[in-house]
């Protein structure tokens, strides 16, 4: 079975994260069907809206490290930066219900997002800098623009865990849902989103967005950070840590 499923209901892609016994950790399978099907949604006019979750009680734990690491240069064709540049470049909008951890790639993602609602369980984690690496997805942008300045220096550097409380203080995510109406609720915001008109909801998307150059080239510039990073003495320790727990 998959670990990247995905239906299609009434407009809306509902692509869900399903590898429940590695907490839904992304590996290039996973980024590369999870890429094939926003490209479908992306070129099919039936498709309005994404909705983005995962397992009962786990958004995504972030990278599966150990396949990560054995999985080469971070080039044009790595399937985790193709994966990266197509959520920074979908025109349709995108909805995301979070429970459960929700690390690395898992909040960093959520940023890239128009929509997004989380219950009680919810914990996020940017761990970049405590992994000796840096941040991604253009998180180092994106961020700052959201929460500010100096709270976004406090998540990534410190890189400490944050509740869905802490998370809609901050801006992070629009709302706390209960947790047993967190995917029906942003299901039915996806709706929303995907019943009005589709070229008007896409141009206010993209005027919303209109930095959309800028972020681009940071993007870029931390993923040339994050393969130097990557390959780094305090990084390989670092790993070899996390990989004895």
């Amino acid at each position: 079975m998959s670990h990247i499923q995905v239906r299609d209901d009434q407009g809306v892609r509902i692509i869900s994260f399903n590898r429940p016994e590695k907490r839904n950790a992304f590996n290039l399978e996973m980024y590369q069907q999870f890429t094939e099907y926003l490209i479908q949604g992306e070129a099919d006019n039936d498709i309005r809206a994404f909705l983005f979750h995962g397992t009962e009680n786990c958004f995504t734990s972030g990278n599966d490290i150990v396949d990560f690491l054995q999985s080469g240069a971070l080039d044009d064709n790595h399937p985790t930066v193709k994966f990266l540049f197509c959520l920074l470049d979908l025109k349709k909008p995108v909805v995301a219900a979070v429970t459960g951890a929700a690390v690395g790639i898992g909040t960093t993602l959520l940023l890239h997002c128009d929509l997004v609602y989380a219950d009680n369980k919810a914990k996020f984690q940017m761990p970049f800098v405590n992994l000796a690496l840096v941040p991604e997805a253009a998180s180092s942008i994106l961020l700052p623009l959201i929460v500010g300045q100096q709270k976004a220096a406090e998540l990534i550097l410190l890189g400490e865990a944050f509740d869905a409380e802490t998370a809609e203080k901050l801006t992070i995510i629009n709302r706390v849902v209960a947790q047993d109406e967190l995917i029906s609720f942003s299901l039915a915001q996806a709706k929303k989103l995907a019943a009005l008109p589709p070229l008007s909801m896409q141009a206010s998307k993209r005027l919303l967005r209109h930095n959309q150059a800028e972020v681009k080239a940071q993007m870029k510039l931390e993923l040339v950070e994050f393969a130097e990073r990557l390959q780094s003495d305090e990084a390989k320790q670092r790993f070899q840590a996390f990989l004895k727990k």
